[in-house]
């Protein structure tokens, strides 16, 4: 079971990293943890997510907790609901982007507020795996809660006329699926819609662009102005322009931006520690405040609500707003940026002009690195690199993010993997190539088999 606990939630493989025994016992002493009365849970599609769902009821009903049950739903729908409601904890049942085999659980404390590692998971996992489970003489009520029209209620206000726009959408067979009439109608092109736990035709990871594949192609056949794909528990979004072009998803971090600030809003956004700089200074001339941060909606969520900040994104395809009492949303960021595609349009701006627009620099891309010795490489990047150049802005936290007049770097190790992430941007191509070329040959030596990928 310890496998499964990740530094933002628990998920693996099910029956094999964890199983319906790890799950009661997590419900039997999640109330506890979080001092809740009343558990929320929903669950995606996947075909092991009624089974955990059963355990997870079972442990927490046990516990003496009542559980409300959602039904399926989307990852920020849970987010949603559990704040609107006023929950002090919710269970979405989910393994997000990873394939079919995986499950896991989100886990949200009162006002949505993220429980990951740091703040949570790590008490109950000492618990589930040593506290004597001793049943409540008076076991929780379990009970449904549909809240459905109430959520489509809220969306329905950052809805606008669209009906110029031509539209693909790919739901990847996931929970994407399940109110996407109800906000885009029928006019859009859809693609594997049938919700399936088997995710028949592609991963549910927009990340990795051999999933997109079929959405471009399809953009490309109806000419199309725009393709949206979700991953499996629609928390995420990705964009495909018009040329049927992957859109690095932090660029839509700035199609944000112009659509609050053409509504006179200003204040403070957040980005992650990867984001593009063409993101930050494009964001900055709109008049809005940008705030680095740590990767991953654990610490994105609660840093944002922090500073107040209005909106936010990470390279990932995470979308924040304080509307959404500071979680992501996929739903909401389409609605907002299919707003802004379609007021472009209408001025004779296609979306990739719109990109092209916010885009000055040349990126590398991630690089995922096998490396063991995280931290030594690491340190030997940063001395190599600030021995010659003066940085103009440094951050270390996530790794480093080391910025340079006209270039800057962020190499992070990974929480769960022997990996290391590394990633460039220049404003010239030349001067990528070349420090591209001096960041590969320091980390060579801690590369284990030469391993690395794009």
């Amino acid at each position: 079971m310890r496998k499964a606990f990740k530094a933002y939630d628990i998920r693996g493989i099910y029956n094999i990293d964890f199983d319906g025994n790890d799950v009661y016992k997590i419900g039997f002493f999640l109330p506890t943890i979080l001092n809740a009365e009343t558990v929320l849970v929903g669950h995606d599609v996947r075909t092991s997510s009624p089974e955990i769902l059963e355990f997870l009821c079972k442990g927490i009903t046990d516990s003496g907790a009542d559980v409300n049950v959602a039904g399926e739903c989307t990852t920020p729908m849970i987010y949603w609901a559990t704040a609107k409601y006023n929950y002090q904890a919710s269970v979405m049942i989910t393994a997000s982007h990873n394939p079919a085999n995986y499950n896991g659980l989100k886990i949200s404390a009162t006002e949505a507020l993220p429980v990951g590692f740091d703040s949570g998971l790590s008490e109950l996992l000492e618990l589930a795996e040593s506290a004597k489970i001793v049943p409540a003489s008076i076991p929780g009520t379990y009970s449904v809660f549909e809240f459905k029209n109430d959520y489509l209620q809220f969306l329905n206000a950052y809805k606008s006329d669209l009906s110029g726009l031509k539209i693909a959408i790919d739901c990847s067979n996931g929970m994407g699926s399940l109110m996407i009439r109800d906000l885009f109608g029928n006019d859009p092109h859809y693609i594997y819609e049938e919700r399936d736990g088997t995710f028949p035709n592609h991963q549910p990871n927009p990340l990795e662009e051999k999933n997109v594949k079929d959405l471009k192609k399809l953009v490309l056949e109806k000419k199309c102005d725009i393709g949206l794909i979700f991953d499996g528990d629609a928390d995420r979004v990705m964009f495909v322009d018009e040329k049927g072009r992957f859109i690095q998803p932090d660029m839509m971090i700035a199609v944000l931006a112009s659509y609050f600030a053409d509504k006179g809003l200003s204040g403070k956004a957040i980005q992650d520690i990867r984001t593009s700089k063409s993101v930050t200074e494009f964001i900055e001339e709109k008049g809005f405040e940008m705030e680095m941060w740590r990767v991953g909606r654990a610490y994105a969520a609660l840093k944002l609500r922090e500073i107040d900040g209005l909106f936010g994104g990470e390279l990932a395809g995470h979308y924040y707003f304080r509307d959404f009492y500071f979680s992501d949303s996929a739903y909401l960021a389409a609605l907002i940026i299919l707003s802004e595609v379609q007021k472009n349009k209408l001025k004779g701006i296609s979306l990739s002009q719109m990109i092209d627009k916010i885009s000055r620099y040349y990126g590398t891309g991630e690089i995922n690195l096998h490396v063991d010795k995280k931290a030594e490489a690491m340190e030997a990047l940063r001395k190599e690199f600030t021995r010659a150049e003066k940085p103009t802005a440094f951050y270390d936290f996530d790794g480093y993010r080391i910025e340079f007049e006209d270039w800057w770097f962020n190499v992070r190790p990974s929480n769960t993997e022997p990996y290391l992430r590394f990633l460039a941007e220049a404003r010239n191509p030349e001067v990528l190539k070349e420090r591209k070329k001096r960041a590969m040959e320091v980390l060579e030596p801690f590369i284990i088999e030469g391993d690395h990928e794009h």
